[in-house]
């Protein structure tokens, strides 16, 4: 973990109420796929962890860079981020979280992606893309003013298949990820989504995977525990020892 000032160089709205916004500084801790950044507001008391979509380092080896990050404006700190102008400077805790291991994968990984949920998918597929490995990604989302990232993933060549679900049937095909999901053959799953959406990849999936769970968060880094699940091996922070988790490991209450 690295508490840095990050600068707004982008942003931009992309589909109802998601804004990508592209912070520059130090970024030399983000590094791995399904990690998340917390932002500090003023105004505020609680950093608003968000996930990272995808970073780029420079290539003089200072470790600065820029981090893209898509979130929903859904209440009044995400309100207030989407209303910052360029230029402004934030404090960011970067490097948090675990993330995803491409090296389980196998040669045919499915990413799957429910809503903002789908960001981390970006970042994810091109780590996979650069191992050799042919990618499904499969994004599910309500209508077609919600779907995120279907022309980036599809830019990246011809080595990754982009599945398109809408519940209303408004863009791709009409209905859940898990319809898609149940005729992929594929060799591991990473899913990154609303809890209700996790839980049914879960049952439907046949071949293991990794989860990303969406929690509450006070400190963003294990200090405060408020963000603790149950899991097969104890009791587990999603900020510190996830937000991703193995298959496996994962304990439903219904």
């Amino acid at each position: 973990m690295k508490e840095c000032s990050l600068e707004i160089t982008k942003q931009s709205l992309i589909a109802d109420n998601v804004y990508r916004l592209e912070l520059s500084g130090d970024v030399s801790e983000v590094t791995t796929p399904g990690q998340f950044i917390n932002i500090s507001l003023e105004g505020f008391f609680l950093r608003r962890p968000i996930s990272v979509c995808d970073v780029c380092h420079d290539d003089n080896g200072s470790g600065n860079g820029t981090v893209t990050i898509l979130y929903k404006a859904v209440g009044h700190g995400t309100d207030k981020l989407s209303q910052l102008p360029l230029g402004t400077k934030l404090s960011v805790l970067t490097g948090l979280g675990n993330g995803f291991d491409t090296k389980v994968s196998g040669e045919h990984p499915l990413l799957i992606g429910g809503g903002i949920g789908s960001a981390p998918m970006l970042m994810l597929a091109k780590k996979l893309l650069s191992e050799e490995k042919k990618v499904t990604a499969v994004l599910g989302f309500n209508s077609k003013g919600d779907v995120i990232l279907e022309e980036e993933l599809k830019a990246l060549g011809s080595k990754i298949e982009v599945i398109i679900m809408t519940a209303d049937g408004s863009c791709g095909r009409k209905g859940m990820v898990t319809d898609a999901v149940r005729e992929t053959d594929c060799s591991y799953f990473y899913a990154c989504g609303p809890t209700p959406m996790l839980k049914a990849v879960y049952k439907e999936t046949k071949i293991d995977g990794e989860l990303s769970f969406e929690e509450r968060m006070g400190c963003g880094f294990g200090a405060c525990v408020g963000c603790s699940m149950e899991t097969a091996s104890g009791v587990k922070r999603v900020c510190k020892d996830g937000p991703v988790f193995k298959k496996g490991d994962i304990l439903w209450k219904d």
